[in-house]
């Protein structure tokens, strides 16, 4: 294989990347080896960025939004041109196959063309007013500057979700990436910018800090952000919330995922197995929307549970750079650390390894943390069922009856995504309904992850409660005004009320 770090140099050169190169390394997951260093931004620097965007918003939201629509029209353009340049880094800081790094960046392209003709679509309602020569309506005005703070799993996708629509409601952005995945935000952010200049648009409406959690922190507290959306665990939910809502900001939280999937009598099992393994075993276990839990009907459970292990045996490990390749590795060590630990509670909470669960090429690989991924069998849904391991490990569990199995899946603090394996039409609109999942992803006869960018994407209960990409989360950039407009020369008062 080619040298990593010649391959991440070249990629960053293609995507117009300069000025980045600094003392502040990290590893990457793939070898364990160091990558390429990076500056690392001051506090002094994260105020700066704040101003330039707040300075920069004076003048972008007065640009009409169709306009604003042409710098994430071209800005989707440069990354279908260097798709895969793009894919190199995240492939190098997050882990992934190639096919998935890809796959990564196409979500970006794709909320490119959603933002684009959003662009023409922020529309507000008119309301029939109880007064004779009044019109009554609503319009929609940008917010100001976005915070984002993203994590290292989806390093640059969930971020573009945010700056694209963002940008067309004319907000300007600061974005703070994970600290393990800077390079791959130099390469987002420099494509940006190429677009950003090739279409005269004001040079600051985007800032990329790369620094700790500290600056992570300066966007939570600064009153001249209006709006922090942070993408992370439930931990740092708790702490940014409170942090923002004290100052009367605005946020959007994306937290944490426990996701579980039943699946039925009726179910196509070959459908359902390839569905499990994927939202399971999939990028490692390090999805927000991977599969964790398994709900499995009595009377199919041993046959299909068979057919769980089998596959996961044939599972290829190793080096995602390596095409073949279907399962990379863990992040670091602690993700490793955490994994043995889950496990070792599960079995102490009578739970019985059925597969997985061991390091290996660790012989090839000393700093790097590969991993069989893993299948639990429970004998309910214990206290560490209950929690989210950012890991390969999946707890299976049986039921008898659909009603039981729907409060088991609900019966964890988040809910993020679900999904139910069934032929039973009644089966399906039941998980669907206000009695089924508390998810706000709720499928049928697909796995939990694979979220297209049509549809909102977040959840319900720990997970945050935020909204992000399609539908109508270009609502949470923007503000709300209530417009009357009196045309009649008269002045009557709502409600029937006298004054003079």
């Amino acid at each position: 294989m080619a040298n990593l770090n010649d391959s991440v140099r070249a990629a960053l050169d293609a995507c117009g990347a300069s000025g980045y190169e600094g003392p502040h390394a990290t590893r990457t997951p793939l070898t364990g080896e160091e990558l390429i260093g990076t500056v690392e931004h001051t506090a002094n620097d994260v105020d700066q960025a704040i101003a330039k965007a707040q300075a920069a918003f004076r003048e972008w939201r007065n640009i009409p939004a169709p306009v604003r629509g042409n710098v994430v029209k071209r800005w989707g353009e440069l990354l279908t041109e260097h798709k895969r340049d793009l894919a190199v880094l995240v492939q190098a800081e997050a882990g992934k196959s190639m096919s998935e790094a890809m796959g990564e960046v196409q979500e970006m392209i794709d909320i490119c063309d959603f933002a684009l003709g959003q662009s023409r679509m922020l529309w507000g309602k008119t309301m029939p007013s109880e007064r004779p020569g009044h019109r009554l309506m609503e319009t929609w005005h940008p917010l100001g500057v976005v915070g984002i703070i993203s994590a290292f799993n989806f390093p640059v996708a969930v971020y573009s979700w945010n700056t694209a629509l963002a940008l067309v409601c004319g907000d300007t952005v600061v974005w703070k990436p994970s600290e393990i995945c800077k390079l791959s935000a130099i390469g987002a952010d420099a494509l940006l910018a190429r677009a950003v200049k090739d279409c005269d648009a004001p040079a600051d409406i985007h800032q990329l800090i790369l620094a700790d959690r500290a600056a992570g922190e300066q966007l939570v507290n600064d009153p001249r952000v209006a709006l922090v959306s942070a993408t992370g665990s439930t931990r740092m939910g708790r702490e940014v919330g409170p942090k923002v809502a004290a100052r009367f900001g605005r946020f959007l939280l994306e937290l944490g995922g426990n996701n579980a999937a039943i699946v039925a009598p009726s179910a196509d099992l070959d459908l359902a197995l390839r569905g499990v393994v994927f939202a399971a075993a999939g990028t490692a276990g390090q999805r927000c929307t991977t599969m964790r839990r398994l709900l499995v009907h009595e009377s199919i459970a041993d046959q299909f549970v068979d057919k769980l292990v089998a596959a996961y045996k044939t599972l290829t490990i190793g080096d995602p750079r390596d095409e073949s390749v279907l399962v990379g590795p863990l992040v670091n060590k602690a993700s490793f650390d955490k994994m043995q630990n889950s496990i070792a509670a599960a079995q102490e909470q009578g739970g019985t390894l059925l597969v997985g669960g061991k390091r290996v090429l660790e012989d090839q690989f000393a700093d790097a943390y590969y991993v069989e991924p893993a299948i639990v069998k429970m004998p309910s849904q214990t206290d560490i069922v209950r929690e989210e391991t950012f890991a390969p490990i999946l707890y299976v569990m049986t039921y008898t009856d659909l009603d039981d199995a729907i409060e088991v899946h609900n019966e964890v603090p988040q809910g993020l995504s679900s999904a139910i394996f069934t032929s039973d039409q009644a089966e399906s609109e039941k998980f669907l309904s206000a009695s089924g999942s508390d998810c706000g992803i709720a499928n049928v006869n697909i796995g939990t992850s694979g979220a297209e960018i049509g549809g909102a994407f977040g959840g319900e209960k720990e997970t945050g409660g935020g909204r992000e990409s399609g539908s109508d989360s270009w609502q949470a950039y923007m503000r709300r005004a209530t417009n009357t407009i009196n045309y009649s020369g008269e002045l009557p008062l709502a409600q029937g009320v006298k004054f003079l």
